[in-house]
């Protein structure tokens, strides 16, 4: 849908009605910590202050530069949605699958029964980028792997009222994007400009959190102390959120937001099933190159 499309179908749109509008109870500041090879990244969700926020099982903030990344490993059991922000990220799995996810691209890959692969920078310009961990229920966890891709001119866009939203997932301003979320999903890329005020709906019993990548906004509550960039903001439950940019600067941020799946997290690493049992056997065939990880046997990413 081109962005002229999209703006005319916002401008249409009505702003919503909050009856029950959502406000910060967690606040998390995504410290720095080393990952992979030389990769410094900004954890908030996965963290011992913020373990999980079901169905969410990480969030990083990651900026690094050839030769640093994160070289061959496995996953099974959840998604992972890797939002390039900066420069460019060079993608490879034991399947045959490569290509290079470049900024303002989304990739949303379900890991199922097994993957693995291989995330390394290219070009010369340093990559800075999210990636989100979401899980997925127990008849869910065993599929096969899949992927999404969208490259940046192919994301929903639209802009109404001093605000600027990219649909990575879900819907917002009468634009949906055409990601499908196994477990249901809204992801949302928001720049505002100074002076300008959101409402957006978030679907009731989800959870939902923002989280800051520039700027300085006031959510929840327009009396509200202002949050700065790098910190998750979890949000109480109700039918949708309101921000204001009191700033001087533009505002960008992520609104996030998942069906809880009430399930048992049994997590090992790059691993996430329900039971140890599960997880002991995700072990074994990892160890063993079987039930998903055939391909591992002979495989290595061309560096």
């Amino acid at each position: 849908m081109a962005t002229s499309s999209t703006n005319s179908v916002a401008n249409r749109h009505e702003i919503p009605q909050i009856l029950n509008p959502r406000t910060i109870v967690k606040k998390v500041s995504a410290k720095p910590q080393q990952e992979g090879v030389g990769v410094i990244v900004r954890r908030s969700i996965g963290t011992p202050e913020l373990k999980n926020l079901d169905p969410f099982l990480m969030l990083d903030y990651a900026t690094f530069s050839p030769p640093n990344g994160f070289p061959d490993h496995p996953h099974r059991g959840f998604e992972t949605v890797t939002y390039v922000l900066e420069g460019a990220l060079k993608h490879e799995d034991f399947a045959g699958h490569r290509g290079i996810i470049r900024a303002g691209d989304l990739q949303w890959m379900t890991a199922g029964k097994g993957i693995l692969h291989s995330e390394l920078p290219t070009g010369d310009i340093p990559n800075k980028g999210l990636q989100l961990w979401i899980n997925l229920s127990s008849k869910d966890k065993m599929i096969e792997p899949n992927y999404q891709e969208l490259q940046s001119k192919d994301i929903n866009r639209a802009q109404k009222d001093g605000i600027d939203v990219r649909v990575i997932a879900g819907e917002a301003f009468g634009v949906r994007s055409p990601i499908y979320t196994r477990t249901p999903t809204m992801y949302l890329d928001f720049t505002m400009n100074p002076g300008a005020e959101l409402q957006q709906l978030i679907p009731r019993g989800w959870n939902a959190f923002a989280y800051i990548v520039e700027g300085e906004g006031v959510f929840g509550e327009e009396g509200s102390s202002p949050s700065t960039a790098h910190n998750v903001l979890v949000l109480s439950n109700g039918d949708g959120v309101r921000a204001w940019n009191k700033s001087g600067g533009p505002l960008r941020f992520m609104l996030i937001a998942g069906q809880p799946l009430n399930e048992p997290v049994v997590q090992y690493g790059p691993f996430v099933m329900n039971t140890r049992e599960e997880i002991q056997q995700t072990l074994e065939d990892y160890q063993l190159c079987k039930n998903g990880f055939e391909k591992a046997k002979h495989w290595k990413s061309r560096r």
